[in-house]
């Protein structure tokens, strides 16, 4: 596995599949993107609320506090 970061304790990969692979040990489902020094990563989790386990209404950095969701996808990855 390419780690290239951490965002609130949670690894960022370089690839879909391992953030998918990350999230389904965890279980969690789908994944969504963070950039690290410019490159798209991928981190497991369908939010990044989700990914923390933080509830939205604990959330005090705003709407858009350095992520990005690109949704989820549920095949068999």
């Amino acid at each position: 596995m390419a780690v290239l970061g951490n965002v609130g304790g949670v690894p960022v990969f370089s690839t879909i599949q391992e953030a998918l692979a990350y999230a389904r040990a965890n279980r969690l489902s789908g994944y969504h993107t963070h950039r690290i020094n410019g490159v798209l990563g991928y981190m497991g989790g369908s939010s990044h609320n989700i990914a923390t386990g933080r509830r939205r209404s604990n959330i005090s950095a705003g709407p858009n506090a350095g992520y990005q969701s690109s949704g989820s996808i549920s095949s068999g990855y």
